[in-house]
């Protein structure tokens, strides 16, 4: 059920609603025209709330967009028509506001139960849309485009175009808008820093691949899928530490044991230093050692971010099977911004730190971002390198 003491803080904050319609909101749980709809900026921090709370009680929701096509004013017609209707197919305690201003109307359907999103999405498209065509007839029915959009969203490995579903996410939109300098000036740094990064070091580089190729069979990149901002499936490049035809069960089966919080430590003299890690991995070559030792590995991944599918700093972009078994409130690690070569996990435990700390290190980053916090994480990234107790 909706948490109307919070939507109503929203109210007299976002917007400027006279104080009976609010009172009459927070009692009745209904609006009666168009003019008492919450704002644009309010409907997108109540659906952001919604989110959250599906995160945590794991009960979906689904958002439903109602637009008219045509001029502004003769759409803003259709949709005072089509108002009343639509209050009329909706529960007290399903929200109801701008999704994008005097063009588009959000209707939040909370608590639908934990299963069948898609069928409970398809079902109340199909009440609503025979509800427009019964009360305004076929031809005003026809000018409405009605959509709807599960929350959480259904995630298929095996589709390698799947993206998050952004209408879930506007305030993203506005986000990158207020941004779009500084992103601008982050994507310009990538670009140099990488390209400066594989140029200097391409001697030492080329060395790696050398003995790669002289002390193990297989080739000397490996290339493996990994979910990077939104969703979307890109091949990370590693330089090889591992024998070919290798098992991925031994990773796989730890990694869900290290989500699911049951990883055991690797004990390393004293609790503060347990490392949630794989040790002594029988698939990892001498020279290959070395190389996550000294995180030599990574390198390529300066590659990865030049073509722009990373990020010199983001989140540690994870792996498909590892991303099946997240919780909800763990996919928000990778929706907001490009994964990156380091983080702030990386220069804050790395593998010392329990799964979901690392995601809570990870979402305080995508909260905080700015480009001084990423040169203060590039800054602390050699050090943390050079130590190397938790590589």
């Amino acid at each position: 059920m909706a948490d109307y003491s919070t939507v109503g803080s929203l109210i007299d904050v976002g917007t400027r609603r006279s104080e009976s319609t609010k009172v009459s909101w927070l009692t009745s749980g209904r609006v009666d025209r168009l003019d008492t709809l919450f704002t644009e900026d309010v409907f997108h921090s109540v659906l952001m709330l919604e989110r959250r709370r599906a995160e945590r009680s794991r009960r979906p929701f689904v958002l439903m967009l109602i637009s008219s096509e045509g001029r502004r004013d003769s759409a803003l017609d259709v949709l005072e028509q089509a108002f009343p209707v639509l209050a009329s197919a909706t529960r007290e305690s399903d929200l109801i506001g701008w999704y994008k201003d005097s063009a588009t109307i959000g209707v939040i359907f909370t608590e639908l139960g934990e299963d069948h999103k898609a069928t409970v999405a398809e079902s109340l498209l199909r009440k609503v849309t025979a509800a427009f065509q019964e009360c305004l007839g076929e031809r005003k029915a026809s000018r409405i485009t009605v959509s709807a959009h599960a929350f959480p969203e259904h995630w298929e490995r095996e589709r390698p175009g799947w993206v998050s579903d952004s209408k879930l996410y506007p305030e993203l939109r506005p986000y990158t808008a207020r941004k779009c300098l500084q992103l601008a000036v982050k994507r310009g740094l990538d670009i140099l820093g990488s390209s400066a990064l594989l140029l200097l070091l391409s001697p030492a580089l080329a060395l790696i691949a050398l003995i790669i190729k002289l002390t193990s069979k297989g080739p000397v990149l490996f290339r493996q899928t990994r979910l990077g901002q939104a969703g979307a499936q890109f091949k990370c490049l590693k330089f090889r530490t591992m024998y070919t035809n290798c098992d991925a069960g031994i990773h796989r089966e730890f990694v869900q044991q290290f989500i699911a919080g049951s990883a055991k430590s690797s004990e390393a003299g004293n609790a503060q230093k347990s490392l949630y890690k794989i040790t002594d991995d029988p698939r990892v070559t001498p020279f290959g050692r070395f190389l996550r030792k000294t995180s030599l590995d990574e390198f390529p991944q300066f590659w990865n971010v030049l073509r722009g599918e990373m990020s010199l700093v983001g989140p540690r972009p994870p792996v498909p099977y590892e991303f099946e078994v997240y919780d909800v409130w763990h996919r928000r690690r990778v929706f907001e911004l490009k994964p990156g070569v380091t983080g702030l996990w990386q220069v804050s435990g790395r593998s010392r730190t329990q799964f979901d700390e690392m995601v809570r290190l990870d979402l305080r980053y995508s909260q905080q971002w700015s480009l001084w916090l990423d040169l203060k994480i590039l800054l602390a990234t050699p050090w943390a390198v050079f130590k190397g107790d938790c590589a």
